[in-house]
């Protein structure tokens, strides 16, 4: 008995608990920042000793103090792989380390999204994604209000292969990518991404007192008692309101389930997909449609594409379930089993789940079942029936949204570590609340260069994308005002602003076109961050003066020229703001003259100002222009 107690007091003794023990951004295969002294850093007994050899060479010591070290590596060029050993109680060796430049890439969902979710785009950018010298470090995404975030609680670094790159920032793999293949420097990327999150979120406690509504905001999520019971009340509420629904489905209580193919829907009702309801609805709605597939189509057919539902969908194949999506953005890519589908007579059946009113199928989306060559098309008439009605479903309390969360549990973690620069896509969560955007924007921007002190850290961003219907008509949006926001904040140093409005889809706030915005990106990071001489962006305005019955715009960045494209997107308007297409729209040289036989003394002017405006200005290099508003200054009439 003593002999066991012994071991046992050995084993919770301070030489055991003294172990050297690391960050997860510290591990094997990471990337790190070339050409400048790396920290080195984590957690040891007070007083243990640390050495740090580099390829075997000692490198760096130092003893814990309160029981955290750091050691600093000597700058080293591109390159690798190199071998990094840590010896202090215990040894670490991480192996396959290299140099070369990394990058954070943040933001919310259109920075997030996976190349798995652009996968049908580009299948060959998947299937050849072999750049074992492009690497991705996925942020976990944990908020806290507390405080700043030493450490996150998991992570390792992967390399961008076929197997691997379907988990890959879409944009940021593809900004990446484009700069390996220009100079062949290894790249760090730091997933630091979570959709639908706003920019306050991403803003230090320091930099949230210029913010005092926010401010208090975060303070209030300190309370662990107040997450726990807003968490607590939005699961109770949620089961409570999907209970019911599935309780009072008459499609999954009937006698034959409404997916069974037996049931005769004779009597039901016709829908025609894509398309949306006609009247409010919320609750769950069924849909059904025979298809007549050849023995060849049966054999082949492995796919079923049913668009954007809704908002949530289950979908069958001969009463078997194949797909489930449980909120409105995904698309919905659903694998048919093989041996499901026979020759003859085949039931689609899907349950729509509706939470608030609005429900229905997105038009302009893939709609079809069979191969990615052979599509039998689903667009048309379905029967339709009401399975149960419910009152909208109340919506929750996103606290990983809340200011502060994301900085402390996401950001700090990573400002140890040097980087080459930031890449940043967010803004559509602020555009109901854009008066307020530039300043929070800027405020970010600077306050993550001090956190990182690194006081001119390139930070280059993207431009929202053109989204939702066009507007056959000069009218404000919100939209448009958040990306004048973004606009005016180049004022920044060492900015740069990718625009995206030739990228977008009208009908998807996910657009899958992430190849050409990485790309303009690394355009922009080859200018600002190696400081190359190169096209980065479209033609800017410069200045606006009045000539008469005409505006006369006068821009920068107009390489090899001006480009006007067809359509309407230049507005004017007199003094008293009341916007009409220029008629007259005449290029000379890097200059634009606009006029309307109806607007005698013009004096300001809207390019591309919509939800979804038409992009029709570009310089010679192909690169478009940023939408603006502006004005005749005085003495310049």
């Amino acid at each position: 008995m003593i002999r066991i107690l012994l071991i046992f007091t050995l084993l919770l003794s301070p030489v055991v608990s003294a172990d050297i023990r690391l960050p997860k951004l510290i591990g094997e295969g990471m990337v790190l920042q070339r050409d400048t002294k790396i920290p080195l850093w984590g957690w040891a007994e007070p007083g243990e000793q640390v050495q740090v050899r580099l390829n075997g060479r000692l490198v760096g010591q130092t003893r814990s103090d309160s029981e955290q070290w750091q050691v600093a590596l000597p700058p080293q060029p591109a390159g690798g792989p190199h071998r990094i050993e840590l010896s202090g109680n215990n040894r670490i060796v991480l192996k396959d380390v290299y140099f070369g430049d990394v990058w954070v890439a943040s933001g919310q969902s259109n920075m997030e999204l996976p190349m798995a979710r652009v996968a049908e785009a580009y299948p060959q950018d998947l299937e050849n994604a072999d750049y074992p010298l492009i690497r991705q470090f996925k942020v976990p995404q944990k908020y806290n209000f507390k405080a700043p975030q030493d450490d996150v609680e998991s992570g390792q670094w992967v390399s961008a292969t076929p197997d691997t790159v379907a988990g890959f920032s879409a944009v940021a793999f593809y900004f990446a990518r484009e700069l390996f293949e220009h100079n062949s420097v290894p790249i760090g990327i730091l997933n630091n991404a979570l959709g639908g999150s706003p920019v306050e979120a991403w803003l230090s406690e320091e930099a949230l007192q210029a913010f005092p509504e926010s401010l208090a905001e975060a303070s209030r999520f300190k309370n662990d008692a107040l997450i726990q019971s807003i968490t607590l009340a939005d699961k109770a509420k949620n089961e409570q309101w999907y209970g019911q629904l599935h309780q009072n489905d008459a499609g999954l209580n009937a006698t034959v389930p409404w997916y069974d193919p037996t049931l005769d829907d004779s009597h039901w009702q016709t829908f025609t997909l894509p398309g949306y309801r006609s009247q409010p609805f919320t609750g769950v709605w069924w849909l059904r449609k025979t298809l007549t597939l050849s023995k060849g189509q049966a054999e082949n057919a492995d796919i079923l594409r049913m668009g954007r539902a809704v908002d949530a969908d289950e979908t069958y194949i001969n009463g078997v379930k194949v797909g489930h999506t449980t909120y409105q953005y995904p698309p919905r890519r659903y694998t048919i089993p093989k041996g499901l589908l026979k020759a003859g007579d085949n039931l689609v059946t899907i349950r729509v789940t509706a939470t608030s009113n609005k429900t229905g199928f997105v038009p302009d989306k893939p709609y079809w079942l069979g191969t990615d060559n052979d599509k039998l098309t689903l667009s048309g008439q379905w029967k339709m029936r009401d399975g149960t009605t419910a009152e909208p479903l109340e919506g929750d309390t996103f606290i990983r949204w809340k200011p502060l969360g994301l900085f402390n549990g996401l950001t700090a973690p990573l400002t140890h570590m040097p980087v080459k620069g930031v890449i940043w896509y967010q803004g559509e969560s602020n555009t109901g609340r854009w008066q307020d955007y530039h300043a929070k924007f800027t405020t970010m921007i600077r306050d993550w260069r001090k956190h990182w002190g690194q006081g001119e850290l390139p930070f280059l961003y993207v431009q929202l994308a053109n989204f939702m219907q066009k507007s056959d008509v000069p009218k404000d949006s919100n939209w448009a005002r958040l990306r004048e926001a973004q606009r005016q904040a180049l004022s920044e140093p060492n900015t740069a602003m990718t625009v995206a409005i030739d990228t977008g889809e009208w009908n998807d706030i996910h657009p899958v076109d992430k190849k050409t915005l990485g790309q303009r990106l690394a355009l922009a990071a080859r200018a600002v961050a190696l400081n190359e001489e190169m096209p980065y962006r479209g033609p800017a305005l410069q200045s606006v003066t009045r000539q008469g019955q005409q505006l006369q715009l006068s821009f920068t960045h107009a390489t090899d020229g001006l480009v006007i494209k067809d359509g309407d997107a230049f507005a004017i308007a007199a003094a008293d703001g009341e916007y009409q297409w220029a008629k007259k729209v005449q290029q000379q040289g890097n200059k634009i003259l606009l006029s309307h036989p109806d607007i005698r003394e013009p004096v300001k002017v809207r390019y591309a100002w919509a939800d979804n405006p038409e992009a029709v200005l570009y310089n010679g290099a192909g690169l478009p222009a940023s939408p603006f508003q502006a004005e005749v200054a005085q003495g310049r009439q």
